[in-house]
Order: C-alpha cells, then sequence, then structure tokens
C-alpha cells in the first residue's frame, strides 16, 4: 500500500544537507565559450576499477553546457585559505562564466580543463555517462588524471558555515 508524505521544504531541506561535512570542490570545463564553473556540493566516488567519480549539476546551470561540449571537466578541491573563491563559483558575487577565473591562479594539464594551482588535489575526468534525474544531471566522470598540494588543509563546509 503506498504511504504518502508531506512536501519538503527547500530550506529545511539545504539545512538537512548541511549538517553532513563536505570539502569545497570547484568544478571546471572549458567550452565553446571560455572556461565556466561551479561550486560542487555533490562529489564522489563511484568505482575503484576503473576509477570513476560522480557528480551532479543542476540543469540550469551555466557551466553543463561546457561540461558537454568539452566531454570532460575537472574537480579542483579547495585549500581553507581560499574560501572567498568558493563564494565566486558559489554565485554570492555576481560573477559568470569566465569572470570567475579572475582570482586565482590556473593552469591546465591533460584535459584543458581549469586546474587551481593552489588546489588541494585536482581530478580531472572524461565524461562516461550522463544520467538526467528531475531538475539536474549525474555525472560520471572517467578519472584521466589528477594532481596535489600535500599539506594544504582543505575547506570545509559543515552547517552553513566554513572550518579549516
Amino acid at each position: 500500500m503506498p504511504t504518502s508524505f508531506p512536501a519538503i521544504e527547500p530550506k529545511a531541506f539545504w539545512r538537512v544537507l548541511g549538517m553532513r561535512a563536505i570539502g569545497g570542490a570547484v568544478v571546471t570545463a572549458r567550452g565553446p565559450d571560455g572556461d565556466a564553473g561551479f561550486l560542487a556540493l555533490s562529489v564522489t566516488h563511484l568505482t575503484q576499477n576503473p576509477p570513476t567519480l560522480m557528480l551532479s549539476i543542476g540543469k540550469s546551470t551555466s557551466a553543463l553546457a561546457a561540461v558537454r561540449a568539452a566531454g570532460h571537466f575537472a574537480v579542483n578541491y579547495l585549500p581553507s585559505s581560499l574560501s572567498e573563491l568558493a563564494d565566486v563559483f558559489g554565485g554570492r558575487t555576481g560573477l559568470k562564466g569566465p569572470d570567475r577565473f579572475v582570482d586565482g591562479q590556473w593552469d591546465q594539464l591533460l584535459t584543458g580543463a581549469p586546474i587551481l594551482k593552489d588546489a588541494v588535489g585536482a581530478i580531472e575526468c572524461r565524461v562516461a555517462e550522463e544520467i538526467e534525474r528531475y531538475d539536474s544531471v549525474i555525472v560520471i566522470g572517467e578519472i584521466v588524471n589528477w594532481t596535489f598540494n600535500e599539506g594544504l588543509r582543505p575547506l570545509i563546509y559543515f552547517s552553513g558555515k566554513t572550518f579549516d
């Protein structure tokens, strides 16, 4: 027998999700309109063999078009010293598209996706699969390259605050 559940309020949804600690990760891609990126709240490993990860991109996020056009992306794990950059890529400053890359030192490695030189770590992926669900696209990426900087402390979010 089907059970009916009450609707979940958006503010309550985000409040309860904020009760898990997550690392600050900026997903980037180089599309036909230039560099694009966003602060990703849903990035995790999927399998070890082959090495894959998955992330969720909102269908309204402009970076989705860049990821699709490029066929690859990078996940840049931010250090605790760059919380302001997280604000930029989280949309809190009003900057969009390539303007988000004015701050920070950016490079490119194997795929051409923007890599933050001061990232705790960066993982480059080839898009292996997309799954559309509701208002998001789940992207499964096959890891093709990575880099990391030992000794940096990651930016951690918990309950709407940053910690280092």
